[in-house]
């Protein structure tokens, strides 16, 4: 069933405060919003996501509730897409929330926390393990609240300049890294820079930083990044499944007519889908171009990944001892992961490593 096809039909018939599409039609407001990316149109997976969320919106109210879409930079830069969401400069914002984190440290968890659940079990623990009601309580100071609306899956570890073979290669490298996984990465030696992505290339190019992570094969490409930094690492253990949402300005929610409310909620749904089936799609033959265009794929040594994580707990217990919502958080996540691990090991890991082994051997 195509997405648009499931906004204006089924959606409908699954949300008892609605009413038929014809009601809607006639007593539905003619309303305009504007929203800010964090990203740049050039990445048209994630910008990509923003544009099909409005879209579904517009189609599934007649074109009656229409949301116009503006690139990094446009209205605000891309590290202050939620600065714009809480002052009202924008209705509504498509940004990953742990960019925040030096706001809050709890909206960590709204995007992904290193060594974190992958996409799938996100997910979950959003819709059903507590998660969006704890990450909308981070959010409510800022006077907005999110919709969960996609997923970039498993990241990459990024591109960097010279192999890295120990922990000691870390020391003094300059990394273009979001989120906590940066945070991390300095207690290891790192020198982590937050850059919003339309700025990595020059950054990079220009010898201002030595290495750079952003998503994955098929953004990485476009993005250019091999062009000068050979050597490609995964995984990417600070985004093990990062979630993106649509973050609104809660004033501007609550002014909506409660149909338009639940389409919000189920084009977001709908565009996440699209969103991590469109990389599914996209990011292996990107990898083939990458390799056979000189990159050098690399997996993090074991001794690296091993401080990796042995520095994430100890960071992350030390702000749990330090904020009450993040520990309260923190504990959700990781209890949910550890269920959610027990039972993916039993059967779907073994059957992916299983066919993994059969592919491989044609």
């Amino acid at each position: 069933m195509k997405r648009r096809t499931f906004l204006k039909g089924s959606a409908f018939a699954g949300a008892t405060t609605l009413v038929a599409a014809p009601a809607i039609a006639q007593s539905a407001p003619e309303i305009k919003w504007r929203l800010t990316s964090s990203f740049p149109k050039s990445l048209d997976t994630i910008f990509g996501t923003a544009q099909t969320f409005a879209k579904y919106v517009a189609d599934a109210t007649d074109n009656k509730f229409q949301i116009q879409t503006f690139a990094a930079g446009e209205i605000v830069p891309g590290l202050q897409a939620l600065d714009a969401v809480s002052s009202a400069t924008v209705e509504i914002a498509q940004t990953p929330l742990y960019f925040y984190i030096g706001k809050e440290p709890a909206l960590a968890y709204a995007t992904g926390a290193p060594f974190g659940m992958n996409h799938r079990h996100q997910h979950s623990w959003w819709s059903f393990g507590g998660g969006a009601d704890l990450c909308n309580e981070a959010l409510r100071p800022f006077k907005a609240h999110a919709i969960l609306c996609g997923n970039s899956g498993t990241q990459m570890g990024g591109w960097f300049r010279k192999e890295i073979k120990t922990v000691d290669d870390l020391n003094g490298l300059k990394f273009r890294i979001a989120g906590m996984g940066g945070h991390v990465l300095a207690k290891l030696g790192i020198v982590p820079q937050q850059i919003a992505a339309g700025e990595v290339y020059s950054a990079l190019e220009k010898g201002s930083i030595d290495a750079a992570e952003f998503v994955g094969p098929y953004d990485d490409e476009k993005l250019g990044f091999y062009k000068v930094a050979k050597y490609y690492y995964f995984p990417g253990w600070w985004e093990g499944g990062a979630m993106l949402h649509m973050v609104v300005n809660d004033e501007k929610w609550n002014a909506l007519p409660k149909q338009y409310q639940a389409i919000l909620n189920q084009a977001g749904a709908a565009a996440g889908g699209w969103m991590i089936e469109k990389y599914d799609s996209v990011n292996p033959a990107a990898l083939k171009r990458l390799i056979a265009g000189g990159a050098e794929l690399r997996a993090f040594p074991q001794p690296v990944m091993e401080a990796s994580y042995k520095a994430t707990q100890d960071y992350l217990n030390e702000i749990a001892e330090k904020s009450p919502l993040f520990k309260k958080t923190k504990e959700s996540h990781d209890a949910y992961m550890k269920e959610v691990l027990f039972y993916t090991q039993i059967a779907e890991n073994y059957y992916d490593n299983y066919l993994l082994s059969k592919t491989r051997k044609g």
